[in-house]
């Protein structure tokens, strides 16, 4: 439990982008599995899905950037 603790803290991000990808990839499998895909495009879609979760925790970690520039900056004044 201390070696997920410790990886949390220091990739905060990956380990979120992998949790919602496995999220991701499990919900778009159960909801298109009799669609007929073929191989290919089931790597496609997963493909897609895994990219689309890494941008999402991308897009959500820039909060995070300006919330430390802004308490250094807050610091910098004191």
């Amino acid at each position: 439990m201390t070696q997920l603790r410790k990886l949390w803290r220091d990739h905060p991000n990956l380990i979120s982008w992998f949790v919602l990808a496995v999220g991701m990839v499990v919900i778009v499998v159960v909801a298109a599995r009799n669609v007929g895909f073929q191989a290919g495009q089931w790597a496609a879609l997963i493909a897609a899905t895994i990219a689309l979760a890494g941008l999402c925790v991308w897009i959500i970690g820039w909060e995070d950037g300006d919330e430390a520039a802004d308490q250094a900056s807050a610091q910098d004044n004191q």
